[in-house]
C-alpha cells in the first residue's frame, strides 16, 4: 500500500517553475500546437467527435499535469486508447464510453494506492514492440474512411471497415480527398525529419483548410464544435448499465496504466536527472479519467508523441504540460469556428504520419534478431492487436513470454552429483574412506530454481538413485523453491526412504526450511538430519553407516 500523502502534489513540484517559467511556457505552447490536430483526430476516431477530443486534452491534460508522477508527461486522447474505445462506442454508445472512462479512473486510483505502478518494468520488450506496431497499423486502418472520403464504411473490426472503405473508393474514387491526406502526411513526415522544431502538423492542416475554402474543394469538414467546454455532469452514468461496463473499464484502465507508464519511462530517458513516480502517475491518470468524462472527454493516457515534443522543446517542470492544456482551452473558446472548417482528410493525414513515426524499426529488427522466441512473441502480439484487440494482444503476448521464460529458467535447474570432500586428518585412510563413500554415500547439489516448471524432471532424476544408503542433498544453491517443488522433494524423500535410503540435507536456507516444514518435506529424522554445512552431514553419514546402533540412540 502507498500513503495517499505520497501521491499528492507538493511545492517542490512547482518551485523551479516559479523561479524561471519561461522555458516551460514556451514548451507548453509548442506542445499545444502539436496536440491540437491530434486531439481533434483522435476525438473523431473514437466516435464521440472532435469536441470530445479537445475536452480530453484540456481537462485530462491539466489534471494529470498537476497530480501525475512525471514532470514532463503530457496527457490526452491517444491512438492506442482510440483502438479500444471504438468497439465500446459501437456497443454502448457515447454515454457508455464516458462511463467506462470514469470507472477506469477509479480503478487506476485503486491501483496507485495499492502500489501496482512499479509492475510495468516487468513488461517484456517483445510484447511492447509488438503491440506498438499493431497499434500503428490499427490507427492507420482507422483513417482509411476519412482519407478516402467514405462516410459510411462498415465492419465489426477496424480492418474490415478499412477494407470496405477501399472497396467503395474503388467503385467511386475521390482523388482530391486522398491527395489531401497523402500530401499532409508527407508534409508532416518531412517536417518531423528536417524541421523538428516547427509545428508542421498544424501548418499542414491550416494550409489544407485554407486551400479547401479558397478553391472550394470537395472535402468533408469536421463540422461545428461547441465554443467552450460542456458543463460538468454525471448524467451519462446509469446504474443498470454499470455491470456490463466492468470488463471494458478494466481493459481501458489496463491500457491507460500501461501506456502512461511507458510514456513516462520514455520521458525519463529524454531528460537528464528525471525519474517519474509510477504510483503517483497512475494516481494522476486516474483522477484525469474521473474528471474528463464529466466534461464530455474520452478516456486519456500519457501521450508519448506530445511528451517527446515537450521534453525536446526544453520543458523542465510540469508547468509546460499545464500550459499546453490552457492554450488548448483558449483555442476552444476563441477559435471554434475556424476549427470546424478543418477537412477530415487533413486530420487523417496527420494521424497516418503519426503511425509511421510510432514504430521504432531499429528496435523491432533487434528483437527479431535476438531469438526466435522473442520474434514469435512480437509477431503474435502484433497480429492479435490488428485482428482482435489490444488487451487480448497484451494478455496473449505476456502469456507466451511467461511460458518461454519459465521454460528457460527451468532449464537452468540442475541436479548434480558432487564429490565428497575428505578431511585432511583422514589422509591415511583416504583410499578406504573414498571407496566407502563412493559405494554407499552420494551427494547431490541442486542448482537453480526448484519450482513447478523443473520439478518433474528433478523427481525423475532423483528417483533413479540406487545402490546407496545415504543421499546428501546440498540445498545452498537453490535460488527459488515453490510449493510444487517442495511437494516433489517430499515425494522423492518418501521414495528414497521406502528403499531404506537415508536423506540428509545441508545448507538449507531458513525460508526454504519453513516452506518444506509446512509441506512435510523435511527428512524423517527432522533436525537430526539437517546440517548447516556439508562436512557435518558427511561425518553424520559415516557414523550412520559404520555404527548404526549408535545412530539409533
Amino acid at each position: 500500500m502507498v500513503s495517499v500523502r505520497a501521491l499528492l502534489p507538493s511545492w517542490s513540484d512547482w518551485s523551479p517553475a516559479a523561479r524561471a517559467p519561461g522555458a516551460d511556457l514556451l514548451s507548453g505552447l509548442m506542445v499545444a500546437l502539436v496536440a491540437l490536430p491530434l486531439a481533434l483526430g483522435f476525438g473523431i476516431s473514437s466516435g464521440l467527435g472532435a469536441a470530445a477530443g479537445l475536452a480530453t486534452a484540456v481537462i485530462a491534460g491539466a489534471v494529470a499535469a498537476v497530480f501525475g508522477g512525471s514532470r514532463l508527461q503530457v496527457s490526452g486522447p491517444t491512438g492506442a486508447m482510440t483502438v479500444v474505445l471504438v468497439p465500446i462506442f459501437h456497443q454502448h454508445g457515447g454515454g457508455g464510453v464516458l462511463a467506462v472512462g470514469l470507472m477506469a479512473g477509479l480503478v487506476l486510483v485503486v491501483l496507485a494506492v495499492a502500489g501496482v505502478g512499479r509492475a510495468v518494468r516487468y513488461m517484456p520488450a517483445p510484447v511492447i514492440e509488438g503491440f506498438t506496431a499493431g497499434i500503428a497499423v490499427v490507427i492507420a486502418l482507422q483513417q482509411f474512411p476519412s482519407a478516402l472520403g467514405i462516410a459510411n464504411a462498415e465492419g465489426e473490426r477496424v480492418w474490415q471497415t478499412a477494407f470496405d472503405a477501399v472497396r467503395q473508393y474503388v467503385a467511386d474514387p475521390h482523388p482530391v480527398t486522398l491527395a489531401t491526406a497523402l500530401l499532409v502526411a508527407a508534409a508532416v513526415l518531412a517536417g518531423g525529419r528536417y524541421l523538428p522544431k516547427l509545428p508542421v502538423a498544424l501548418i499542414a492542416v491550416a494550409t489544407a483548410t485554407v486551400a479547401a475554402q479558397a478553391f472550394d474543394l470537395d472535402l468533408a469538414p469536421i463540422g461545428e464544435i461547441p465554443s467552450g467546454l460542456a458543463a460538468p455532469t454525471l448524467g451519462f452514468v446509469h446504474l443498470d448499465q454499470l455491470g456490463s461496463l466492468i470488463g471494458p473499464a478494466l481493459a481501458v484502465a489496463a491500457l491507460a496504466a500501461l501506456e502512461s507508464l511507458l510514456s513516462a519511462t520514455a520521458a525519463d530517458a529524454m531528460a537528464v536527472g528525471t525519474r517519474h513516480n509510477p504510483d503517483r502517475e497512475l494516481f494522476g491518470q486516474g483522477l484525469a479519467n474521473i474528471v474528463a468524462p464529466m466534461f464530455g472527454g474520452v478516456p486519456a493516457t500519457g501521450a508519448i508523441a506530445r511528451t517527446a515534443v515537450n521534453a525536446r522543446s526544453g520543458a523542465r517542470t510540469r508547468l509546460a504540460a499545464l500550459t499546453h492544456a490552457v492554450v488548448l482551452a483558449a483555442i476552444i473558446y476563441t477559435a471554434a469556428g475556424v476549427v470546424a472548417d478543418i477537412p477530415l482528410a487533413a486530420l487523417a493525414g496527420v494521424l497516418l504520419a503519426t503511425t509511421v513515426r510510432m514504430v521504432e524499426t531499429a528496435s523491432v529488427a533487434a528483437i527479431a534478431r535476438a531469438s526466435k522466441g522473442d520474434a514469435a512473441i512480437m509477431t503474435i502480439t502484433f497480429g492479435v492487436t490488428v485482428v482482435m484487440d489490444l488487451v487480448a494482444a497484451v494478455a496473449i503476448g505476456v502469456g507466451i513470454a511467461v511460458v518461454l521464460a519459465l521454460r528457460a529458467v527451468a532449464k537452468e535447474a540442475r541436479l548434480r552429483q558432487v564429490p565428497l570432500d575428505i578431511p585432511a586428518e583422514d589422509a591415511n585412510h583416504l583410499a578406504e574412506e573414498h571407496r566407502l563413500l563412493h559405494d554407499h554415500i552420494v551427494a547431490y547439489r541442486i542448482d537453480g530454481p526448484l519450482f513447478f516448471a523443473a520439478a518433474h524432471r528433478f523427481l525423475l532424476e532423483l528417483a533413479e538413485v540406487s545402490d546407496v544408503r545415504v543421499v546428501i542433498l546440498r540445498m545452498s544453491h537453490i535460488t527459488a523453491l515453490d510449493t510444487t517443488g517442495a511437494l516433489v522433494l517430499k515425494d522423492a524423500i518418501s521414495k528414497l526412504d521406502h528403499h531404506h535410503i537415508t536423506v540428509l540435507m545441508s545448507g538449507l536456507r531458513d525460508d526454504h526450511r519453513r516452506r518444506l516444514a509446512a509441506i512435510g518435506a523435511l527428512p524423517p529424522g527432522g533436525d537430526s538430519q539437517i546440517f548447516e554445512h556439508t562436512p557435518e552431514a558427511i561425518a553424520y553419514a559415516r557414523t550412520h553407516l559404520l555404527n548404526p546402533a549408535k545412530q539409533s540412540h
